[in-house]
C-alpha cells in the first residue's frame, strides 16, 4: 500500500469520529514536552487548525512553565517548587501573567492563525472567566478554581472562533494567580460539558508498568482509579493528571484522554481512529 493510499484508508476511517465530534466541545490542555520545539509545536496547532476545518469546537488551554522558568531565571528570580507546584508570591505571578498571557498565548495564536484558524487569545481573568481564591498558604498565589464562567468561551465558539486561553486567574480584588493548568482544563471541560478532554503530557498514556511502555493501559472507568491507585499502578505526579480526568468526568464531560504530546499527530490518532493512541477514561456503566 502506497502513503497515499495509507492517508485515504485513515480519511475513511476518521469519517465516523470526525461526524461524531461535528460541532461538538473538544478541549485540549496543552504543555509540558508537547511545547518543546518548534516542529512539534506547529505540528499540533497544526492538527487543531484541521480539527476546526472540520467543524468540532475546539478549545486550547495551555501552561508554559519552561518559559516561565526561563524568564524568572532572566530577571534574578529564583525559583522554588512546593509539592511539585511552582511557588508563587506576588512578584513571580506578574511574570506567570506577563509570560503566558503575553508571549506564550499570543505565539499559539499567531501559530494557528498562520495555518489558517480563527484563533483568539484569552486569559483566564478575562470575562472573570476563572475565580481563585489561594490553594493554600504555602504555596502563596497558586489559584484554587472557585468558579469557571463560561460565557465568553461560549460567544467565540458560537462566532467560529478557536479560543487560547491561558491558565491565570483573578480574585476580583486585583490578586492573579497561577493555576495548574491540568487543573484548569478540566474545570473548563466540565463546566463547558465538553465531549471531550485531551491532557497532552510525557508519557504514553497510563501504563500497567511505568518502565514499559508497552504496558499502555487503553481504558479506564472513574470506578477503578481508587483501586488503581491503592495497587501502585496510579503513583506520583500521575495521580494529580488522573484525578482531573475523574473531576472532568463526573462534571459532565464524555471522555477523557491522557495522549502522549511527544509523538506526531497524537490528537488526531486519539480521536479519529480506531484505536487511539494513549488512556481514555470513561464513566463506565
Amino acid at each position: 500500500m502506497t502513503d497515499k493510499q495509507r492517508q485515504a484508508e485513515f480519511l475513511l476511517e476518521a469519517m465516523p469520529y470526525i461526524k461524531k465530534y461535528q460541532n461538538k466541545i473538544l478541549v485540549i490542555k496543552y504543555g509540558g514536552a508537547a511545547m518543546t520545539g518548534d516542529d512539534l509545536k506547529e505540528s499540533v496547532m497544526r492538527d487543531l487548525t484541521l480539527l476546526s476545518f472540520v467543524g468540532i469546537k475546539v478549545v486550547l488551554v495551555h501552561g508554559g512553565g519552561p518559559e516561565i522558568t526561563e524568564t524568572l531565571d532572566r530577571m534574578g528570580i529564583p525559583s522554588r517548587f512546593v509539592g511539585g507546584l511552582r511557588y508563587t508570591d506576588a512578584e513571580t505571578a506578574e511574570v506567570v501573567r506577563m509570560v503566558l498571557a503575553g508571549k506564550v498565548n499570543k505565539s499559539l495564536v499567531h501559530i494557528l492563525s498562520a495555518f489558517g484558524a480563527k484563533a483568539v487569545g484569552l486569559s483566564g481573568i478575562d470575562g472573570n472567566m476563572i475565580v481563585c481564591s489561594k490553594e493554600s498558604e504555602e504555596l502563596g498565589f497558586v489559584g484554587k478554581i472557585e468558579e469557571v464562567n463560561c460565557d465568553l468561551i461560549l460567544r467565540c465558539l458560537e462566532a467560529g472562533y478557536l479560543p487560547v486561553i491561558s491558565t491565570v486567574g483573578g480574585d476580583g480584588k486585583g490578586n492573579i494567580y497561577n493555576i495548574n493548568a491540568d487543573t484548569a482544563a478540566s474545570a473548563i471541560a466540565g463546566a463547558l460539558k465538553a465531549e471531550s478532554l485531551i491532557l497532552m503530557t510525557d508519557t504514553p498514556g497510563l501504563l500497567a508498568d511505568r518502565e514499559d511502555p508497552a504496558s499502555l493501559i487503553r481504558k479506564v472507568y472513574v470506578s477503578d482509579i481508587p483501586s488503581l491507585i491503592v495497587g501502585g499502578v496510579i503513583t506520583g505526579g500521575m495521580i494529580p493528571k488522573v484525578n482531573c480526568c475523574k473531576d472532568a468526568i463526573r462534571k459532565g464531560v464524555g471522555r477523557v484522554f491522557i495522549t502522549d504530546g511527544r509523538v506526531r499527530h497524537s490528537i488526531l490518532l486519539e480521536l479519529l481512529s480506531d484505536e487511539g493512541s494513549g488512556t481514555m477514561f470513561v464513566k463506565g456503566d
